[in-house]
Formats: C-alpha cells, sequence, structure tokens
C-alpha cells in the first residue's frame, strides 16, 4: 500500500500503525495525531452537516453481507438480486445512510481519503447519528463541545511556555460528556517523549525504551513532588523486562567482549543519556553525575584486535541492552536449566483426562525445552496421597516407580537417577511419559498430597535451583500445605470476601521464600471442577516469579480444553526462561522506587529476588519524587542480573529517559493512560488484600475523580467552580471507560455470585499481564462480523486485516448479526436470533439458527470465503499478542443459555450491569463528584 502522504494537505504526515492496520495522521507544527483524514483548511469538517455517502461503485471480488429484510448486496451492489438473504418474517427496516456506512466501512466518503487508498475505513460513529448515550436525560442539555478544534484557554498557553527548552508538548482538552470513547484510541503509541537538544549522544532511533519493555505513567516528569499531588496523576513504571520477539521485531543487542562501564558511585551502566568529557577519557553519569574513567577496552574491538568505532557500541545507541557478564557478576558458575513437573495421578485428574493430555504434551515438546548446551535435567514426581518417583538410568529404556507413602517426613528414595539429564536418559523418558496414565488408568485414590510432592521436588533441585511445575486436579488435603474448602456463599459480595482471596495456611508464603532463596520458581496449573483455592495456591508463583495457570472444570473428552491446555503448557515448556535473576530499578538523583507490585520477593529494599524469570510477565513500581529535579530530564534504568537458560550470565538493561518539566500542561499532554490502568490495577488488587475489596474500588474511583478535579481546577476557565462539561486532556480520554472497565472486571467487581477462585485467577491476570494483554483483559475488543469491510479478515501488508472495533455497549447487537468479543482469555461469537439460514451455513454449516448449539465450540473453516475470513480474525486474535494464552472460543445465541449469555454481555462495560453503572451513568456520577469536589 502506498504512502498516502503527498494526498494530505501541507503540514501533515501519515505514519502506518501496524497494531491498528491503518495510517495515523500527525500535524507536524502541533504534534497532534488523528485517525481521521485531515483535510485542508478550505474545507473545514468540525461543524459540516454530515452527509450520507453514495453507494461505492467500487467492487472487490464477491462478498457476502448478511442484513435483515434489506436487500443489500449478498456479494457486492451488482450482484443484489442474484445471493440476497433476508431474515425471514423480520419487517423491512428503514434505516438511515448513516447506519449503513457505520456497518459497512468500505462506502468511502465523498472524495473521501479511504477511496483514494483503495483500503476502504469508516469513521468511527455514524455521521448522523449521536451515540445514545448523549440523547439521554440529563445529557441532551449539556453545551456542544468540540475539543479537536476549540480554542484552548490562555491559562494553558501560559503553562505551555514554561518549557524546558524542548518543543513542549500539545495540549488538547475533550469534554468527555460529549466524545463517547474510541476503542481505537488504545493501541496508538503513549504521548511522544520530548527531551531537550543534546540530551542523548546518539541519533539513534532506539535510543529510548520502547514502550513494550518499559513505559512511564507521565512522559514529562514534575519537577517537584507538590506539582505531582497537584496533578493527581499517579508516577510509576510499568516493566516487562523479557517481552517476547514478534516477527520482524529486532532481538535485544548483546555486548560480548564483558567490557561493562558503570559509575562507580550510583552502579548506572553506560547508556545513551552519559555525556563523555576529558576528550573522551571520562564519562559523566546521567543520573549522579558522576566523572568516571572510560574503561581501557571500551574503544577495543575484540573481535579484530583492532581499534573500534565507540559510537557503533550497542550501550550508546540502545536503551534495551544486554552484557554478557563476566564472573565477577557470578556467585557460582552458571547453572542448567532444571524442571521438575509434579503431576497430580489421583482419580479425578486420570478421569479428567488431565494426567494423558499432560504426558502427551510433555513428550511432544521434549525437543523444545530449552537444552541448546544439552545440561537441561528434568525430573517427573506424581503423587495422590503418596508420592511416586521414577528412577531413569541412562542409556536405557527402563524407568522403575519409587512409592514413598510417608507424606509427613518427605525423603527422596533414592541419590541418583531421579533428577536425570533430558538428552541423556531420553529414551527412558519418552519410555516413561507413554505410560504414566496407563500406570494409574484404575487409581480409585481420592486425595492430594501436594504440600509434601512440593517438598520432594525441593529437595531434588534445591542444590542448583530450577522450575517446578504443579498440575493439580483438587484441593491440596493431607500433609504440609493442607486446605479446607472455606467457600462460603454467605460472604460472597460483603466486606469478609476479601479473606478468601487471602492465603488459608502460611506453608505457602514460608515454602516460597524458601523456594526463591534457593532459586527455585513455581508455576500452577490447575484444573478442579470443584474449589480449589486458588488465593492460597497462587502465593507459590507469586513470591516465585511464576505464573498460575486456571482450567476450571478441565475435561479433556471436549477437544477444547484439552487443546488449550496443551498449547499453554507445551509454550511454558519451550519458553526461554532467564535463571537466578534479581532485578534492580535505579533513578535519577531526587527519584525513589517506592513500592513495587508483581511475582517476586523484595530481598532488601529494592532488589527484586526472581528464581525463573518468564517472558511477557509485567512488573508495576511506585515512584516518589524526594527531591526537587534540577535536571533538564532524568534516566529511570533497569538492570536484571540472571543466567540464560543455555547457561550464560547476563545482565539486561532497559534505560528511559525522560524530560522534567514545571508546566502541569505538559503533565497532563504527556500523560499515559495505559500505564496509568496498568499501575491501577496492580494497585487495586494488592489494596484488595490488604484492606477489603470495596476499598479497592473506592480508591481506584477517587483516584479518577481527584485526576478529573484536578484538570478542571487547573486547566480550564471554570476553575473550582461548578461546569456543565467534564474535562480532560486528549491522551486521557479512555482513562475513565479503562478504569470502569476495570471496576467491572472479575477481580474486583461488585458481586456477591462470583466464586472465590475465578475472582482470584483474574487477579493474578491483572497483576501479571503485560499492558498490551491487560487493556484487552479490561476493555474487551467487539466486531461486528456479518457486515465487516470486504478486507476485514484477508490478508494484507502487516498480516490479516481486523474489523474496525466497536464501542463497548450492547446497543450495537443487531439480532440479524454475528460479532466477536473477546478479551484475550476467551472469545465469544454471539449471534442473533434473526440471523439468515445462510450466514449460518455459511459460517457454521448448520441448516438454520434453530439447530445450533450455544457453548464452546471450534469454529469449521468451510469452502467459502466469508467462513475463512471469519476462522483468519479468529486465529489472529488468538497470536496477536503477548502471552502462551490460546483463548477457548464460545458460541452465545440471542436467546441461548442465560449464564453463558451473561457473561459474553458482561464483556460491553459500557452497559448497565447488575449495580454497576453504565458508562453514560458513570460519567454523570463523575461530573456530580467532580462539580461538588470543588478543590482536591
Amino acid at each position: 500500500m502506498a504512502s498516502p502522504s503527498q494526498q494530505l494537505p501541507p503540514g501533515w504526515t501519515a505514519e502506518w500503525d501496524p497494531a491498528s492496520q491503518r495510517y495515523l495522521f500527525i500535524q507536524a507544527s502541533t504534534g497532534r495525531s488523528q485517525w481521521e483524514i485531515p483535510t485542508p483548511p478550505a474545507q473545514p469538517i468540525d461543524h459540516a452537516p454530515s452527509v450520507s455517502p453514495p453507494p461505492s461503485t467500487t467492487h472487490h471480488g464477491r462478498r457476502r453481507q448478511y442484513a435483515a429484510g434489506q436487500t443489500q448486496a449478498y456479494y457486492g451492489a451488482g450482484d443484489a438480486l442474484g445471493d440476497q438473504y433476508g431474515a425471514l418474517g423480520v419487517p423491512q427496516q428503514q434505516q438511515p445512510a448513516a447506519t449503513t456506512q457505520l456497518f459497512t466501512p468500505g462506502l468511502a466518503a465523498e472524495g473521501g481519503f479511504a477511496g483514494q487508498q483503495q483500503v476502504p475505513q469508516a469513521s468511527y460513529y455514524a455521521p448522523q447519528q449521536e451515540p445514545q448515550y448523549i440523547n439521554a436525560p440529563g445529557f441532551g442539555q449539556e453545551p456542544t463541545y468540540h475539543p479537536p478544534n476549540a480554542p484552548i484557554h490562555h491559562l494553558t498557553d501560559q503553562f505551555g511556555q514554561m518549557g524546558m527548552g524542548q518543543k513542549p508538548l500539545h495540549l488538547t482538552t475533550t469534554n468527555l460528556l460529549t466524545s463517547p470513547p474510541d476503542p481505537r484510541e488504545l493501541v496508538r503509541p503513549p504521548p511522544e517523549i520530548r527531551l531537550p537538544a543534546n540530551a542523548c549522544i546518539t541519533t539513534s532511533p532506539y535510543a529510548n525504551a520502547d514502550p513494550s519493555y518499559q513505559r512511564c505513567t507521565v512522559n514529562a516528569i514534575p519537577t517537584t513532588s507538590s506539582m505531582l499531588n497537584k496533578s493527581k496523576i499517579p508516577l510509576g513504571l510499568v516493566i516487562t523486562p523479557y517481552r517476547t520477539l514478534k516477527e520482524g521485531e529486532l532481538p535485544v543487542p548483546v555486548v560480548t567482549d564483558t567490557v561493562i562501564a558503570r559509575c562507580r558511585r550510583c552502579r548506572t551502566y553506560i547508556n545513551p543519556y552519559v555525556q563523555f568529557i576529558d576528550n573522551g577519557n571520562r564519562w559523566r553519569c546521567c543520573m549522579c553525575s558522576m566523572s568516571n574513567e572510560v574503561p581501557q577496552l571500551f574503544d577495543w574491538d575484540q573481535i579484530r584486535n583492532q581499534p573500534g568505532d565507540r559510537w557503533a557500541r550497542d550501550e550508546l545507541n540502545h536503551s534495551v541492552v544486554e552484557f554478557v557478564a563476566p564472573t565477577e557478576y557470578m556467585v557460582r558458575p552458571p547453572q542448567p536449566a532444571v524442571y521438575v513437573i509434579l503431576i497430580d495421578v489421583s482419580h479425578t485428574a486420570v478421569q479428567s483426562g488431565m494426567v494423558a493430555t499432560a504426558t502427551r504434551t510433555i513428550l511432544e515438546n521434549l525437543d523444545r525445552i530449552p537444552n541448546e548446551d544439552e545440561r537441561t535435567k528434568v525430573a517427573i514426581i506424581a503423587y495422590d496421597i503418596s508420592l511416586y518417583f521414577f528412577s531413569m538410568p541412562p542409556g536405557t529404556t527402563e524407568s522403575t516407580m519409587l512409592v514413598v507413602s510417608d507424606v509427613d517426613d518427605v525423603f527422596l528414595p533414592k541419590p541418583t537417577d531421579l533428577l536425570i539429564n533430558l538428552t541423556e536418559a531420553r529414551q527412558s523418558l519418552e519410555s516413561l511419559l507413554g505410560r504414566i496414565n496407563d500406570m494409574f488408568q484404575d487409581n480409585h485414590t481420592v486425595g492430594s498430597a501436594m504440600g509434601p510432592a512440593l517438598q520432594a521436588g525441593f529437595k531434588l533441585m534445591a542444590p542448583i535451583g530450577g522450575k517446578i511445575m504443579v498440575l493439580s486436579s483438587s484441593l491440596p488435603n493431607i500433609g504440609a500445605g493442607s486446605l479446607k474448602n472455606r467457600e462460603d456463599l454467605k460472604i460472597l459480595g460483603t466486606s469478609k470476601e476479601s479473606g478468601l482471596l487471602q492465603a488459608a495456611s502460611p506453608f505457602y508464603k514460608t515454602f516460597a521464600i524458601e523456594c526463591s532463596r534457593a532459586q527455585v520458581s513455581v508455576d500452577m496449573f490447575l484444573f478442579s471442577a470443584a474449589y480449589q483455592d486458588v488465593a492460597s495456591l497462587a502465593c507459590l508463583p507469586h513470591y516465585t516469579s511464576g505464573q498460575t495457570y486456571f482450567y476450571p472444570a478441565f475435561n479433556a473428552a471436549r477437544s477444547e480444553d484439552a487443546i488449550k491446555f496443551a498449547h499453554e503448557f507445551g509454550e511454558v515448556l519451550a519458553m526461554p526462561i532467564m535463571l537466578e535473576a534479581v532485578m534492580r530499578v535505579r533513578a535519577s538523583k531526587g527519584l525513589r522506587m517506592a513500592s513495587f507490585h508483581g511475582n517476586f520477593f523484595v530481598r532488601s529494599t529494592d532488589l527484586l529476588a526472581m528464581p525463573a524469570v518468564p517472558t511477557d510477565q509485567s512488573y508495576a513500581i511506585e515512584i516518589q519524587i524526594e527531591d526537587t529535579l534540577t535536571q533538564p530530564f532524568v534516566v529511570m534504568q533497569t538492570a536484571v542480573l540472571h543466567t540464560t537458560c543455555h547457561g550464560e550470565r547476563r545482565i539486561r538493561v532497559i534505560t528511559l529517559a525522560l524530560p522534567t518539566t514545571s508546566s502541569l500542561t505538559e503533565v497532563f499532554a504527556s500523560a499515559d493512560q495505559v500505564a496509568i490502568t496498568t499501575l491501577l490495577a496492580n494497585k487495586a488488587v494488592e489494596r484488595s488484600l490488604t484492606h477489603k475489596l470495596e476499598d479497592a474500588r473506592d480508591a481506584v474511583h477517587q483516584r479518577l475523580v481527584e485526576i478529573l478535579s484536578s484538570y478542571k481546577s487547573s486547566m480550564t476557565s471554570a476553575g473550582a467552580g461548578a461546569n456543565a462539561q467534564l474535562a480532560i486532556s486528549e491522551n486521557l480520554r479512555m482513562l475513565p471507560v479503562l478504569v470502569l472497565g476495570l471496576l467491572k472486571n472479575v477481580g474486583i467487581r461488585q458481586s456477591a455470585q462470583i466464586p472465590p477462585d475465578l475472582r482470584a485467577y483474574a487477579q493474578a491476570l491483572l497483576t501479571t499481564l503485560p499492558s498490551q494483554t491487560l487493556i484487552p483483559y479490561i476493555h474487551p475488543t467487539f466486531f461486528s462480523l456479518h457486515n465487516m469491510a470486504p478486507e476485514a479478515g484477508t490478508v494484507g501488508e502487516q498480516g490479516v486485516i481486523l474489523p474496525t472495533p466497536l464501542p463497548l455497549t450492547s446497543e450495537r447487537l443487531e439480532r440479524h448479526g454475528l460479532y466477536l468479543i473477546e478479551d484475550g482469555q476467551t472469545i465469544f461469537l454471539w449471534i442473533g436470533r434473526d440471523a439468515v439460514p445462510q450466514l449460518v451455513m455459511d459460517v457454521f454449516n448448520l441448516p438454520n439458527y434453530e439447530v445450533l448449539r450455544g457453548g464452546k465450540t471450534t469454529l469449521p473453516v468451510l469452502d467459502n470465503d466469508f467462513s475463512q475470513r471469519v476462522n483468519a480474525i479468529i486465529q489472529k486474535t488468538r497470536e496477536m499478542r503477548r502471552g502462551v494464552y490460546y483463548p477457548h472460543l464460545y458460541v452465545v445465541k440471542e436467546d441461548g443459555e442465560p449464564p453463558l449469555r451473561l457473561w459474553a454481555l458482561s464483556c460491553l462495560i459500557q452497559d448497565r450491569a447488575d449495580v454497576l453503572p453504565s458508562y453514560q451513568q458513570f460519567i454523570g456520577q463523575l461530573k456530580d463528584k467532580v462539580n461538588g469536589a470543588n478543590n482536591y
């Protein structure tokens, strides 16, 4: 697709945005960006009446559209009489052309850029149709507010002049009452980081951290804590140090010469923001201003054994870099990767098919387990009310089972051949994995000695460290760590509910700290159909940098369950984990890391111990401004010392430089709504455990009210008085709907119907998912499939093209429609009761809606264009985000099972649900509180 720059008005540029598969238009003079095609000044579009576009004469081959009772083209306008299907018995609806444009993004507005691009795109809301909630009682009377082109109040301009040399960010105010949420805003990059001139010693585009590695809640740091407090925006970092690389992304550069330049005082690693002084013989630290000597071999190319080019060194050009560590960074030689897999073989585990699926998955993924240096060690321990060890001598295909029934005093039955070298004992391991399910096929034992099994696995690997993977199908009830069923329906939804989200037994925290000290990490795979106390069991991954995976009511007889578990377990086995890791975040003088959120153990004030760091796990750190910041910019640097799974000690360093500002305008204009939401999610979960769930919800809601109040009093002419508008900066426009999504998330939602296990698992996800996966979990994605644009579901330059996302409200559901709703963990395919038989046939290969069954399913790939496009969209949805998760697909019929319908509809967070407000009610409440709050 050709760049459209030549067709834009002067001063505008177009940048392709791979996440949303379309162009983003940027005005060079102001830095403002928008999705809509800019038009020349002579043709203003902001107040012009909307005009329905004429039907497009461009055909995209034969494409189906499914409409109820309308003579719309099935494959394109020319084929209207040949292939057209309306819903039987439904009167023809007279719909305005604007609605057609909304649901048929292929129609381009007259003279529109979409036609020239030959990639039709819809305007997000229909031009002639205001969103419903604006016309609701109490909203229609508000004065119309046009944010993009409204003049900014002179106060904002005065603040904007107070920048520190760099070009200030442009602040655009928007009125939330007349500016409905646009889901496409969430895939836009965070506000631009505008550093002062000469802050960086390189012109490399990689000199500052990509937000997927490290992002801050504000991209211009206020110089004083009083200014930060005035803005009410929480200051924090969101870090994903080991995010996976997608196709086409550059790998992290590795510095192999073991020449590591660090500041003598604050131990900062040299980076693109230091200064060279004294003719290049010394460098000044960008954090503490200490003068340091440049190492002798810094300018020497050790590979070619000749003088090297200093300015070509990776650590001076890349913000994310990995150093091969010399021996002084090692307490002991790098250890091999060790995997101890504990498999529940009780009656319920065998009958559910978990044991067979798990052993087959391990067998199929033996070649994917990291083992480049052929040192990787593996052990299998099975357990029910006893422990079953397997001795696998190398060089044979035989294995011997050793039973330990004394679970009160766990011991290893044999000193050798229990923890085996994966390469040397490969044959006996393969043979064993093929037989385990048969060995326990007739096991009728009920009970779980998970605690003793954990102790045994720990004894096996404690001298080395590594990863324990626990597969459990029932509540542990024997030996150490035994638990009781404490699920009490009477306390759900009350102030006592938070007690169910805390560990019931101290064993899980004390044992986890023991594991952390011995460099042992624990992953939990939980499968129970009944209560399993996820809250207690998730303590182990929480303190040992592991992860919890939950498969409620798992039954491998349903292929969907088996495929999901096998995919996720296989990805975890194949994951290139980082072992024996410690992480520390340093920052410029005046900044202090105040509190830490995520899966790790805080070993000292700011040293985070992580026995095995999985990829795509996120951490959030709150920052305090202790002293006035006098430098024009600050630097935050994350360093993770670790052993790779192929036995090399390395240090991954991630550097982020941000300008400082004394202008509140810039603080608001630089705020990153995605990072703020990620930090608030972590804080909410922590507060729900230390206080109550209600306190967590109140704290999040109150923080949003405070931000809006601060903006109103500082950035608008209303000041402290009442105002008919609810103003916020354009870059924070989605924050209220994100907060609403967080308040409606299973992890902290107000409800007396949520089982404690589901709530605890949701909280584990809220505190570990990287922002890219967390945001859809809070704010799901909603597509209309029956009338998607012709190119949706086809392959474009950047992969499969997705439809335009819709606002999360059931007002967009039509009775004849097919919709996809997904939150990264689950995909719902919603089908209306008046769907035409041809649509049901094309997608499900069934004659009509009546015979279609709702529930968990696998969609057939049929020999028609529409089926292939729908399947391509589902496949892309499963693959496009980082992480191992493989979402289930549920078919939801409009008049189907109520629990499934309610579950799917709960994703439409802009609707009212139970005691929770709709988006328009929520905005109304915020407006009342902000106007009643005066000054905070």
